[in-house]
């Protein structure tokens, strides 16, 4: 079912509209029972918390202003290189630091995905390929035989812009129908879709229309950034995208992300993955702050 632009709008408003005036909890994945009642796990039991990062979990349940997230935070990072110039060698180089440090994912254009697929054979690291990048202004079409030819050379998650004209312009049936496309082609063949936003270009009202048309069409997650227009994650951004979506999407902060810091208050603000090109630096930090 596709919604309505009144309806959309309504929707916007009242979320925009909660946001200013406090914070809700937001879940996710529960670490147990007892913290599905209490929503702080990750800072009442952290070793709770690893363990199920450790396990394959991307998600847990957390409220703002969470101020113990777990340090071993590998499992939330999408270890990412998507510059132009990248070589093979630089690939190979992403792959093997994934498999190493253990990163969820790595994240690359469509040319990669073979040769990410051979290295990381076997290896608990997912591969996400770029789609429509990085402007998204491909027809749908092309959004899904890139799609189909990226899941057949072996990517598991599809990361795809947005039409983001169709959206500015109100054409949120446009906008709908062209996520669909790609989710389904993608869920078809047991691949994830995480929807580009780019919340640089947009105003809060639009960011929310983005996010609820991505959640309608059947996406996975809503993510803010491409990394290559006028700016990249956000703490607010990430605050109302979780707001828009619930607790049922993931969120993913991606373009800027270089630091601990920086990710940990992603992490609080609620994405469930991180894309950077930092993610070994990010990494190695978090390790350092376990030990003092």
């Amino acid at each position: 079912m596709t919604l309505s632009n009144h309806t959309v709008e309504q929707i916007s408003q009242a979320i925009i509209q909660a946001l200013s005036k406090h914070s809700v909890p937001f879940s996710g994945i529960s670490a147990g029972d007892a913290c599905a009642e209490c929503y702080i796990c990750a800072q009442k039991c952290p070793e709770k918390v690893r363990e199920m990062l450790n396990a394959g979990a991307t998600r847990i349940t957390a409220v703002s202003g969470v101020t113990a997230v777990p340090h071993d935070i590998a499992k939330y990072i999408d270890h990412t290189l998507l510059k132009p110039e990248a070589t093979p060698a630089e690939i190979e180089k992403l792959c093997k630091e994934a498999k190493e440090y253990h990163f969820a994912a790595v994240c690359v254009n469509p040319p990669y995905v073979k040769q990410c697929a051979e290295i990381l054979r076997g290896s608990d690291v997912a591969i996400a390929v770029v789609v429509g990048f990085p402007l998204g202004a491909h027809t749908t079409e092309a959004k899904v035989f890139e799609t189909q030819q990226a899941i057949t050379d072996g990517a598991g998650e599809i990361d795809m812009v947005i039409n983001i004209g169709a959206l500015k312009s109100k054409q949120e049936d446009v906008v709908s129908q062209d996520i669909r496309a790609v989710v389904d082609a993608a869920h078809r063949q047991g691949a994830h879709v995480k929807v580009i936003i780019e919340a640089a270009l947009l105003s809060d009202e639009e960011k929310v229309r983005a996010c609820v048309l991505s959640k309608e069409a059947g996406a996975d997650f809503v993510k803010t950034s491409t990394g290559f227009s006028t700016g990249g994650a956000t703490v607010h951004d990430v605050e109302l995208m979780r707001q828009t979506v619930g607790p049922d999407l993931g969120v993913k902060a991606a373009g800027g992300v270089r630091t601990l810091e920086q990710a940990e208050a992603m992490i609080q603000a609620g994405a469930t993955r991180i894309g950077a090109s930092a993610g070994v630096k990010i990494v190695q930090e978090a390790r350092e702050k376990a030990k003092k």
